[in-house]
């Protein structure tokens, strides 16, 4: 497999970064992951309104435009000939002077994985929620500390993700947007706060034609009324939530305006 490393394509074997990049001294950078169909990149758009808002944000420099960026991405699809993929892109703090401070020109890591999302309708999963609130949360950064020191209670406890909230308000889930569906069938999702998902953008826009949708402020007791839930994100779509802190949603199985919303986004973006 080849990745882009600045503006040269090198095989994974050849590609280095120095060990005074500020990623790997003290975890600090952004990224941004899109999948191709086909060979397209989906959403490419959006994504990389996302990657500069973050690179802004954690005031990193870019030093490709977004016509460039873009030719990069396509010239690693066809160096790879892998069309149906997920393609990451990094950038990090660059190689700083001190190991503290941010270096005047960052490194952009592009790299790219075989990836075809499990289209399976019937698959569900079970979420434990968590009193946390991600620093910069509306910048995709490199900081998934919480969520991987969580990973061995969440898997004890049998789940599968986490639901995070911050004294009481519903925010998000460490690689993924929630939804869910309260007792009058809207679906809803928390509006502040949060990563805001390219998929849970394209949700909201192509959802609010058929279903009830909208963003606010959700609280625990909301979520202890939904009656249906599920999370959003580029690797995973549209994935059912039927189990909350062992409570069990919709008898156990994708409800029906969760599996309407599916069926939906599939034709979406697979035509």
């Amino acid at each position: 497999m080849f990745v882009l490393v600045n503006d040269t394509i090198f095989s994974e074997e050849e590609a280095k970064l120095k060990i005074t990049d500020l990623a790997i001294q003290r975890g600090y950078g952004i990224f941004d992951f899109l999948k191709t169909v086909g060979g397209k990149p989906i959403f490419l758009e959006d994504h990389l309104d996302r990657f500069y808002s973050s690179a802004e944000q954690m005031r990193l420099n870019v030093k490709q435009n977004r016509s460039q960026l873009t030719e990069s991405l396509y010239a690693l699809i066809e160096k790879n000939k892998l069309f149906e993929s997920g393609i990451r892109i990094t950038l990090t703090g660059g190689y700083s002077p001190d190991g503290f401070n941010i270096a005047s020109e960052s490194n952009i890591i592009i790299t790219q994985v075989d990836f075809v999302i499990n289209r399976n309708f019937e698959k569900s999963i079970g979420i434990m929620t968590y009193d946390y609130q991600r620093q910069f949360a509306s910048a995709k950064t490199l900081d998934y500390l919480k969520a991987i020191w969580l990973q061995p209670i969440m898997k004890e406890r049998g789940d599968d993700d986490i639901l995070y909230h911050d004294n009481g308000m519903l925010r998000e889930c460490p690689r993924a947007n929630f939804f869910m569906v309260n007792e009058k069938n809207e679906i809803l999702t928390s509006k502040s706060n949060i990563l805001k998902g390219v998929t849970r953008k394209h949700i909201l826009k192509f959802g609010s034609e058929n279903f009830k949708m909208d963003e606010r402020e959700l609280t625990m007791d909301d979520l202890r009324h939904a009656k249906e839930a599920f999370i959003s994100s580029t690797t995973k779509n549209i994935l059912p939530v039927t189990k909350i802190d062992g409570r069990i949603l919709s008898e156990g199985k994708p409800g029906p305006i969760t599996r309407a919303l599916m069926e939906e986004f599939d034709r979406y973006v697979y035509g």
